[in-house]
């Protein structure tokens, strides 16, 4: 169907990092577009000259929006989108005083992030690091009966922190290893919805069943450094962690001396405390499988991300619902 330009005009944009070429186009297509030139993020004051005589703002989860950046925008701004689905980097309080309206992208990045999951597990199981290490170092010999011998995780259980939509498809995934599934949330799921996962109505429980560990919860207060020496210590012997969630739900100190000492076997990680600068300690491990934040790095995820962008910014402006509008 053809675009209405007169119920629809074509809006001012800017995007403060530069997204695939592909997701430039749809908004190109639709309204006026700047996109931020540097391979960087903005500095705060960039960021103010890239909010002026705009109708909307496209930021990412590294442009940090606090009250202060917030009370500092021109009039003229009237919305803050996110290319991402997590939100701490944005003060919401002070965008609804500001009267600024927010729009995030839940939801369609689900299945992606949720791969990253599966391959963050399987490559600290099976010690892909070092066999890469082994291959690319030209340091193979040949096979030996005793050569990187990993874990097996069909049919152990999965405990999964954070059972939202990331977190079921994650499951679903896992049912394909005949892995039993655990959850735990602020409140049950439907049965409808947690397809026989089997529930935890406490952290320290779900934690003393997890052969495998995936942190998919939102960073918050109560989650900041849950994974902690003490709950690293109430995890079976032996067990894997996998981080798709947030850096800052991991004590970096209490999981690498969990690593390095072996209680914890190993790790699939791919979102770090204070990115790009991650702790340098897992650097030197072998029992770490490290990705650079790619969970929703797939063509498909950034086109559904900009998509669902673009439609909330179009709804908004005019006059309509949202339902990815946050305030």
């Amino acid at each position: 169907m053809p675009i209405d330009e007169k119920s629809n005009p074509r809006l001012r944009l800017a995007v403060t990092r530069m997204l695939p070429p592909p997701v430039m186009q749809l908004f190109e297509r639709r309204h006026q577009v700047w996109g931020n030139p540097h391979d960087r993020t903005l500095t705060q004051d960039e960021l103010q000259q890239a909010a002026s005589d705009v109708d909307a703002l496209v930021v990412t989860a590294f442009d940090r929006l606090d009250a202060g950046t917030i009370a500092r925008f021109p009039a003229s701004l009237r919305l803050v989108a996110t290319y991402s689905v997590g939100i701490e980097h944005l003060d919401l309080d002070a965008a609804r005083r500001r009267g600024l309206a927010v729009l995030s992208t839940p939801d369609v990045l689900s299945e992606s992030v949720a791969e990253m999951a599966i391959l963050l597990m399987l490559g600290a199981a099976r010690r892909a690091h070092e066999g890469h290490d082994l291959l690319y170092g030209r340091a193979w010999k040949g096979w030996t009966p005793t050569q990187l011998v990993g874990i097996e995780i069909t049919g152990r259980r999965m405990g999964i922190l954070g059972m939202g939509r990331i977190g079921r498809m994650i499951a679903r995934r896992a049912r394909g290893f005949d892995m039993t599934v655990h959850y735990h949330n602020r409140r049950r799921l439907e049965p409808a919805l947690d397809e026989g996962a089997r529930y935890h109505d406490t952290v320290a429980s779900l934690l003393a069943v997890s052969d495998v560990l995936v942190l998919a919860a939102p960073s918050t207060q109560q989650t900041r450094a849950l994974l902690n020496p003490a709950s690293l210590a109430s995890m079976p012997e032996g067990a894997i962690v996998v981080n798709i969630a947030r850096g800052d739900l991991v004590d970096d100190a209490a999981l690498i001396a969990a690593l390095q000492s072996g209680r914890i076997a190993a790790a699939g990680l791919d979102v770090f405390n204070n990115e790009p600068n991650l702790h340098t300690g897992y650097l030197g491990l072998p029992n770490v499988f490290l990705q650079p934040h790619q969970g929703s790095s797939t063509l498909s995820a950034r086109m559904r991300m900009g998509q669902i962008l673009l439609d909330g910014i179009d709804a908004v402006l005019a006059g309509r619902p949202a339902a990815n509008r946050l305030v």
